[in-house]
């Protein structure tokens, strides 16, 4: 422990977190490529606005084609494949600069950032704002993820800032 420093554990702290946030991708697309229809059936349920509250208002935003449903979620399963992908080439490469340089080790965050940017685009612009706001998925009883998308961009932004920090010496 006496070799271990304060900016070496931020580093390691750096790359075990987006570890973290990969092996959550990984389980992610694994769900969506082995339970595809329990993941469709959500998607489709959302986008017909069915289990929502009865509001007349917005009603002309549901989308009932299961020709797009499945379009949409293909786009969906794509994003996470793409920011999962970031994510592990992000994490692989900062552990391959542990011991470079600050300068070094801050350029090869730029994967890492990518892939979660594009991780808050799914969850935070997809799920909350879209899903949300436009599709009213928080009125429904059954297929309402919005606090297990918010729980994910609490964790994503804050890793995000993170990441992104150049502390390390």
């Amino acid at each position: 422990m006496s070799n271990l420093t304060t900016d070496k554990l931020i580093r390691y702290s750096k790359v075990t977190l987006m570890t973290y946030f990969s092996f959550f991708g990984l389980l992610v697309m694994f769900s969506n490529f082995t339970d595809y229809s329990s993941n469709y059936e959500y998607v489709g349920h959302v986008l017909s606005m069915d289990t929502t509250q009865i509001n007349d208002n917005i009603r002309y935003r549901a989308i009932e084609s299961p020709m797009l449903h499945h379009r949409i979620y293909w786009l969906i399963i794509t994003m996470e494949v793409i920011y999962t992908a970031f994510c592990l080439l992000g994490a692989f490469h900062l552990c391959r600069k542990l011991n470079a340089s600050a300068e070094e080790f801050h350029e090869a965050k730029k994967y890492s950032i990518i892939g979660l940017l594009l991780a808050t685009f799914v969850y935070y612009v997809c799920l909350q704002v879209i899903g949300v706001e436009w599709f009213d998925m928080d009125t429904s009883q059954t297929w309402n993820a919005n606090d297990w998308a918010r729980h994910i961009v609490d964790f994503i932004l804050p890793l995000l800032i993170y990441i992104a920090l150049r502390i390390e010496r």
